[in-house]
């Protein structure tokens, strides 16, 4: 079990005065069998007039605020304890042939009820024929689902570029495809289009990824960022979470935020402000801390 002390800090700076701002954020772990999630706050200043926490459609937690106080800095913190193991995956449902798990083609089997919007198109997601066939090469006939997910993800790794400026966070499928190059978010769509495009559920999963400082230097606060990676149903409860861009299983170091079709169902951070600003800068700053065992 590793313990770590999450810090996500988002600040928003205005050229004017906001009069009215109201917010919608994914910003406190879901509680997993394998994540338990201590005390964790979001804290929003100036101070929120409205706050509330519910949970949405896929068991999210959910904070939405409004802040009426007119200001021209908005900060939103979510902070707190969480510790995790790595996930157990059963080894049984890894050796079933990929194409037994696909939802859409057997919905009375144990689980699928559950899968099925995870093997539809989404909004980012789309069943984009480039991302089929390139998946192609690794879903052969017959190949255990674990085994040909992981060959789909040496090779997103193997042949795409992690580069930031490559993409934007509204680039499609098409154009990740055309630079093969993109950042955790642009893989995680890609992976989830491939997967779909071929009858396979997967879900995008937010969260953070815990990082080692180079050798002789110190953790730098703040230096950590929010990550996104994905999970493919193997039927029954089981999932295999999986990470191009890092090619690997979900370990210990994942900190499991909320998880949805794509992007679009789990932003950190979305809303609507009233301004007369003409401009708005955004500074973001993720800290996951490794804590004494306890």
């Amino acid at each position: 079990m590793t313990r770590y002390l999450v810090e996500h800090r988002t600040t928003y700076t205005y050229d004017d005065d906001v009069t009215d701002s109201l917010g919608v954020g994914h910003l406190v772990p879901r509680e997993l069998p394998w994540q338990r999630v201590g005390a964790y706050d979001v804290e929003v200043t100036p101070e929120a007039g409205d706050a509330s926490r519910d949970a949405d459609f896929y068991g999210n937690t959910v904070v939405y605020f409004q802040v009426t106080t007119p200001h021209t800095e908005l900060a939103v913190v979510g902070r707190g304890e969480v510790e995790v193991v790595p996930p157990e995956v059963d080894t049984d449902a890894e050796a079933r042939p990929w194409e037994q798990l696909r939802p859409l083609a057997d919905p009375t089997a144990p689980g699928a009820w559950q899968a099925t919007d995870f093997a539809l198109p989404s909004a980012a997601v789309p069943l984009h024929a480039g991302a089929r066939d390139y998946a192609a090469a690794s879903l052969t006939p017959g190949r255990p689902v674990g085994e040909a997910v992981m060959d789909l993800v040496h090779r997103i790794h193997a042949d795409f570029d992690y580069d930031p400026t490559a993409t934007t966070v509204t680039s499609t499928v098409s154009e990740i495809l055309a630079k093969r190059a993109g950042v955790c978010q642009d893989f995680a769509h890609l992976t989830l289009s491939a997967l779909r495009a071929h009858g396979l559920a997967a879900r995008y999963v937010s969260g953070y990824l815990a990082t080692e400082p180079p050798p002789g230097r110190e953790r730098m606060v703040g230096a950590d960022a929010s990550h996104a990676w994905v999970a493919v149903w193997l039927g029954g409860d089981a999932w295999l979470a999986v990470d191009p861009t890092n090619d690997q299983r979900q370990d210990e170091r994942y900190v499991t935020l909320a998880w949805g079709r794509d992007y679009g169902d789990v932003p950190p951070l979305k809303g609507v402000i009233f301004t007369e600003a003409t401009s708005t800068r955004l500074d973001v700053s993720v800290d996951v801390a490794p804590l004494p065992a306890g």
